[in-house]
Parts: structure tokens; sequence; C-alpha cells
């Protein structure tokens, strides 16, 4: 599989599924599940991509680090049950702002033995007066 191709298949799948501009910015539990099982499948893919010279290369490992962001995002996406920013990251399933239970930052981990992903909320701190 040549890099060019891959990236246009993550592309095309981040756009359809995790809420990209194609879509009006707009996704839910359902579509996110489904990009998350077509992200696996990419990834298993890109073990057939191959490199015809050192730009191309450069490409495979940018595809392989994308395709890892890319489902970083439709997980945290998917953890964050609301919309957020509205117009640029919408929650067809959760259609409102929710700053009683989602004002805050969402970090993850991956635990790199089992492929496991940990969320938590860590509070926002207004430090700016409104």
């Amino acid at each position: 599989i040549r890099p060019s191709l891959l990236q246009k298949r993550l592309q095309k799948i981040m756009d359809e599924y995790v809420g990209g501009a194609g879509y009006w910015y707009m996704t839910s539990k359902t579509m996110l599940e489904e990009g998350l099982r077509q992200l696996e499948l990419l990834k298993e893919d890109s073990h057939r991509m191959a490199a015809a010279d050192h730009h191309e290369l450069m490409r495979c490992w940018e595809n392989y680090h994308r395709i890892v962001a890319g489902e970083a995002h439709a997980r945290h996406i998917l953890f964050r049950e609301e919309t957020r920013y509205p117009g640029y990251y919408w929650r067809g399933d959760f259609p409102q702002i929710d700053d009683e239970n989602w004002k805050c930052f969402t970090v993850s981990r991956i635990n790199p033995e089992n492929g496991q992903w940990e969320f938590e909320k860590i509070p926002y701190k207004q430090i700016i007066p409104d």
C-alpha cells in the first residue's frame, strides 16, 4: 500500500466518522464507534505500507502517528458526552454544552503493554477574570 493511499483513507475515516468538515463537524457515539473500528482496520493495513524512497518512508511513519493521533481524538470525543464549541465540535447525541459536568480538560493515557486507554477529567481553573 502506498503511503498516499493510506493517508487518503485516514482522512476519509476522520471526516466521515469523527466529525469532519464534510459532515459539518457533527458526530455521535454510533459514528465514533464505527470510526474506531475503521481505524483499527486501517492500522492493520498500515503494516503493508511500502516506500519507494526516503520521502515515502517518512510518509509511512507520519501515517502511523496520524492513525494513533486520530484514534486518540476519536476516543476523547467519545469520552466527552457533550457538544463543545458548537459548529466545530458537535455531538449529535449530546447537542448541548454541559458546563456542569464538562467544563474541564480531558486527558488520556494508553498502556503500551495492553493498548488500553484511560481517561480522566482535570478541573478547569479560570485564571483570567471574565
